[in-house]
């Protein structure tokens, strides 16, 4: 599981309307790509070809993957107000790629192709993925003409770093895949979450014992990085603290977003209490081993002359308990518990039970014997218990939507 997979599973935004745009450059392949995760995620999606596009990629291309409609020229269709249109019925608009020229026209308003126009005409949220040359990128012009179109609102999803079509290396090559889809994602998305500020654990903790060995649990960290996402999507700041093997695959760098990786237990408690101090909110996914072993030492243990040895354990600090403790007034907690139970009624129990002893103000309950809802899958069946008494059992589904369904209980909790 990617980020990317788990953005496509998110279905909360089906029927949203985004206007893509695609501008001239090498990079203009990678926006059919982008068309397609946004299918997948039940999204209506029109797009406009400039005349520079069309030397790459041809408009048939976008219709034929599902883009309705794909906008002719100006003044070469039937419709003479389709330089109106994506204004008057789509919620957003994304340039992918966004070329220098285009940029320029954008921050001086003319409006002599068909995007333009559009782009002029759009009083929704706007955002622009830039893809040039690394010398056009930087050259002073283009410089200004992004300051300025940040300065009116517009989102510049900025570029990466790497190897050129030309053979040059430097900055100006199209974000990545996940970073785009996410972008376009937000555009989309009610910022109800603006101004908070969301700690998030997650994936497993690793506790060595010698120098190879260490005791952990199968935890991917999938849930909470769909929390995380979610919480951005939504205009929130996050900060993840990410137990081994959670990388920015599955957690991307995101303006707002910021991937704290460790390794132990306690590591995970000490870098979540420095943030828990300045969050709002806190989203408790990780599965942290409550035990970690008492170290043997550095050097790999040696069987040899010994059947059997005995290993001996100590207690990890109850990271969410010690922070729900320390919490203030209006700092909100989310708890997860990955449960071993025969039926939904007993695990419903369980979250009762640990809602009350952790003092949070929702806890979600999985049962991780149960197929399509356990460690590594893509979809999870949940029992949510509320501090204000209600409760909830969620038939399976993806773990972006029932991350987007966590995030609005406690947001509203």
């Amino acid at each position: 599981m990617d980020a990317i997979q788990l953005l496509r599973g998110l279905t909360r935004l089906k029927n949203r309307r985004l206007h893509l745009g695609v501008a001239g450059s090498v990079a203009c392949y990678r926006s059919a790509e982008l068309l397609r995760h946004l299918l997948a995620c039940g999204i209506h999606v029109s797009a406009t070809l400039t005349p520079g596009a069309k030397n790459f990629v041809t408009p048939l291309l976008f219709s034929s993957l599902g883009a309705v409609p794909v906008y002719p020229e100006m003044f070469s269709g039937e419709e003479p107000f389709a330089h109106l249109e994506p204004g008057q019925t789509c919620q957003a608009l994304l340039v992918c790629p966004a070329s220098a020229g285009l940029l320029a026209r954008m921050a001086h308003g003319l409006a002599q192709d068909m995007l333009a126009a559009q782009i002029l005409a759009f009083d929704g949220p706007v955002a622009a993925a830039p893809a040039m040359n690394t010398r056009m990128w930087n050259n002073a012009a283009t410089r200004d003409n992004v300051a300025l179109l940040k300065s009116r609102g517009v989102t510049i999803v900025e570029p990466d770093s790497g190897l050129m079509a030309c053979g040059t290396s430097g900055e100006g090559r199209l974000a990545d895949m996940p970073q785009l889809l996410a972008h376009a994602l937000r555009l989309l998305c009610e910022q109800d979450m603006a101004g908070q500020t969301v700690l998030v654990t997650l994936g497993p903790t690793r506790e060595p014992w010698d120098g190879v060995r260490f005791w952990s649990n199968p935890s991917t960290g999938t849930m909470g990085a769909a929390l995380a996402l979610c919480a951005w999507l939504r205009g929130a700041t996050v900060h993840a603290v990410a137990g081994p093997g959670i990388g920015s695959a599955l957690v991307p760098a995101l303006p707002g977003l910021t991937l704290h990786q460790v390794t132990t237990a306690r590591q995970m408690f000490a870098r979540a209490s420095e943030l828990w101090d300045t969050a709002s909110m806190g989203m408790f996914s990780a599965a942290v081993a409550d035990f970690s072993p008492r170290p043997y030492g550095a050097e790999k243990f040696k069987k040899e002359g010994t059947d059997t040895f005995r290993v001996d354990f100590e207690a990890n600090p109850d990271i969410l308990r010690t922070l729900s403790e320390k919490k203030r007034p209006g700092q909100r907690l989310l708890g997860f518990a990955a449960e071993t139970a025969p039926d939904m009624e007993s695990l419903m129990a369980l979250a009762r039970k640990k809602l009350r002893r952790k003092d949070v103000h929702v806890l979600a309950a999985n049962r991780v014997n149960a197929a399509g809802s356990g460690f590594g899958s893509a979809t999870n069946a949940m029992a949510v218990a509320g501090r204000d008494g209600r409760e909830e059992f969620w038939p399976e589904m993806g773990k972006a939507d029932v991350a987007w369904d966590l995030c609005s209980w406690l947001l509203h909790s």
